[in-house]
């Protein structure tokens, strides 16, 4: 005879409305695709321990928000702009002895029971703990940059709770970067951007001064499709 143990929700869930249904979730997390929406926990139970499993055992990266788990999509083109930009900010990080760059798979626990993995993403050394860092599991680390590259399933909605998420964890410059329209946003909180057009400049500010990089640049060399003649 099975016996169906009763799971507690994590104490600093929200909850969502009894009445809810899928759709009602779907605009809660921003109108996403439904198929980012993870089932692999009933819905506001998952936990940091599943992101890490579904990353170990399928690959795909999740984040986390209050116990709902969300695929986080990314194509290569995408993953090219990120790579080039990292690689960017790594020669400046360095040079400068500023602290670390993170990539497309450096899942940070901004906020209790808030996971997110920004594409790129900066954090000074003053953010760092004085003690080492173990690889498991995902650490409670805040950037002071973060950069997310658009993919075609990110809706509005989605992003500017993003936006919100990442200012209220304490996150002082956000760069949102569109494929479509080569162009980019730079944050330095949700009511204040500043829209870079095509021939724009990701300029660090006071984050990272002195930092500057041509958006043409950075597009012209992802479409490169050989090597330069």
């Amino acid at each position: 005879m099975s016996t169906i143990t009763e799971t507690s929700a994590p104490a600093n869930l929200p909850g969502f409305p009894p009445d809810w249904n899928l759709a009602d979730l779907q605009q809660h997390l921003g109108g996403i695709p439904p198929e980012r929406i993870r089932l692999f926990r009933p819905l506001g139970y998952a936990t940091e321990d599943d992101v890490l499993k579904i990353d170990a055992q399928e690959g795909r990266r999740c984040e986390l928000e209050f116990g709902v788990l969300v695929e986080k999509p990314m194509g290569w083109y995408e993953s090219a702009i990120a790579m080039l930009l990292g690689a960017r900010l790594i020669e400046f990080v360095r040079q400068h002895r500023l602290g670390k760059v993170l990539g497309e798979s450096g899942s940070l626990k901004i906020l209790p029971g808030v996971i997110k993995i920004p594409d790129v993403c900066f954090i000074s050394w003053a953010r760092f703990p004085k003690e080492k860092l173990p690889r498991r599991p995902i650490p409670h680390l805040v950037p002071d940059l973060a950069v997310e590259v658009l993919s075609e399933t990110n809706t509005r909605a989605e992003m500017a709770a993003k936006l919100l998420r990442y200012f209220e964890s304490g996150v002082r410059l956000v760069w949102y970067i569109d494929p479509a329209t080569r162009a980019a946003t730079s944050y330095t909180s949700p009511n204040d951007m500043v829209v870079l057009p095509p021939s724009g400049f990701l300029e660090g500010g006071d984050v990272l001064p002195g930092f500057r990089l041509s958006l043409a640049e950075l597009f012209a060399e992802a479409d490169e499709q050989g090597p330069p003649e």
